[in-house]
């Protein structure tokens, strides 16, 4: 009896989790494992880029959780420089092409594995003339990186532009500014950080400006100007020009679904593709989808959502490939946390914000707070600022969101076990947290804002 087939789209956190879960299960015997990536690097940490582009860390190979040939050594028939073109769900196979002798050929599946990640958002070049310039960069695989650093290698580069002020844009800053580069962080937002509330972002902004960040907010980029040699010199917004040397895109991404599409898959509001808690796309299957291709269940909200994180992405791989070897897993879902950094500024969130909140059709009361991330008396104390956001009547934990120094980012992590656990914030305020003045105040940051919050429910 022949062995079932698992085909894989997509060498990154998912693809590559999923492969290997399934290997860990089963044998060649029983599944064979083939997967396709059309680029030359497997299972490599994407969010690791802005730091090896700033120099504070070793690329890309230290990027690299597990390699090509260590994949293969573990029975997986992975197959580089190949891209997924089509796919077939009536006869259960997938078109590929070669990327260097351009060459099609079809393989067969009893098991799809569909993760295709995301794609850098970028505009058109009749809305942005001049987008396609020389000089001009999206960051999101290891050769982006290596683009970018082979960039910043060239002659006469002193001033960067960076397009977005999302987490990209602020990391990306960050490691122009560590590389002794004058940065400017352009958006047509009024303060960075969407995912933030606007007076938390205001908090962000006025950071990087003491950074020697130069910020212009509210303003929509127009054009992107070439000099005589054809590359970049300028970028032009509603209100401004700015001499830039290389220019950074940093205005997200969106689920890389154009197969998915056309195959006839089932997507989301967010253009992501629609799975149930195993992970198996809705209504087929044999067909699963994971990481930055697809949407996840908001545990708080209860809508879905597009969440390009690598560590949805390996859990995602994880249930699929436990399923597929013949056990049982589930994703049940996430409450939207994430952390960065700018320089030595922290910034953590999970959970709704209040436009979230509202779009939600909750109603709910907020608080906000500023301590110190230890006991004020000690050494290197820095204040922070939590802002939490509670549902009205029931006292249920909405969001929570931290901008500060050292030890603030993390801090997010206790409110997203609260949220996950259905906390209400008079709860939260009796929790047990470990208390030592080098590590907190007696009274933690997050819960004086639980405390303060709940006394807003009471009004």
């Amino acid at each position: 009896m022949a062995a079932t087939r698992m085909v894989v789209i997509g060498g990154d956190a998912a693809g590559m989790t999923a492969a290997s879960q399934a290997r860990r299960r089963k044998g060649p015997d029983e599944l064979s494992i083939v997967a396709f990536e059309r680029g030359r690097y497997t299972s490599y940490s994407a969010c690791g880029i802005p730091y090896w582009t700033g120099g504070e860390v070793d690329g890309p190979d230290a990027l690299v959780a597990r390699t090509p040939a260590e994949h293969r050594e573990r029975g997986i028939d992975l197959r580089l420089g190949t891209e997924a073109v089509e796919i077939d769900l009536d006869r259960r196979r997938v078109r590929t092409r070669a990327v260097g002798d351009g060459t099609y050929e079809w393989t067969g599946f009893d098991h799809l594995v569909v993760a295709t990640g995301a794609v850098p958002r970028r505009p058109a070049a009749e809305d942005v003339p001049g987008i396609d310039t020389d000089g001009v960069y999206g960051v999101q695989t290891l050769d982006d990186g290596e683009a970018v650093l082979d960039g910043l290698g060239r002659d006469g580069v002193r001033r960067a532009v960076v397009v977005g002020a999302g987490y990209i844009g602020v990391e990306m800053a960050e490691a122009m500014l560590r590389r002794g580069l004058d940065v400017t962080v352009v958006d047509r937002a009024d303060q960075p950080m969407g995912t933030l509330d606007p007076d938390m972002g205001a908090l962000v902004r006025e950071a990087m400006e003491g950074m020697g960040i130069a910020v212009e907010f509210g303003a929509a980029v127009r054009e992107i100007r070439a000099g005589d040699d054809g590359r970049v010199r300028a970028v032009v917004t509603d209100r401004a020009e700015h001499p830039a040397d290389i220019v950074i895109l940093g205005l997200g991404v969106a689920p890389d679904t154009r197969l998915a599409r056309e195959a006839g898959l089932p997507l989301g509001e967010h253009g992501g593709l629609l799975t149930d808690f195993s992970q198996r796309v809705r209504g087929h299957d044999g067909i699963w989808a994971g990481g930055d291709c697809a949407e996840v269940f908001n545990l708080v909200s209860g809508d879905t959502e597009h969440v390009p994180l690598g560590t949805h992405a390996n859990k995602h791989g994880l249930v699929i490939g436990t399923n597929i070897g013949g056990g049982y897993a589930t994703f049940p879902g996430v409450v939207g946390t994430a952390v960065s950094k700018v320089c030595e500024l922290e910034i953590g969130r999970t959970g709704l914000t209040e436009s979230r909140a509202t779009a939600a059709g909750l109603r709910y009361a907020t608080a906000t707070i500023e301590s110190t991330g230890r006991a004020g008396y000690y050494p290197g104390a820095a204040l922070m600022t939590v802002k939490m956001i509670a549902e009205l009547g029931s006292g249920r934990l909405l969001g929570v969101q931290i901008v500060g120094r050292e030890g603030a980012g993390k801090r997010v992590d206790v409110a997203a076990v609260a949220l996950t656990a259905g906390m209400t914030v008079e709860r939260m305020t009796s929790l047990d947290l470990g208390y030592a003045p080098p590590f907190s105040p007696v009274w933690d940051p997050v819960l004086v804002a639980a405390r303060k919050t709940a006394g807003k429910l009471r009004e």
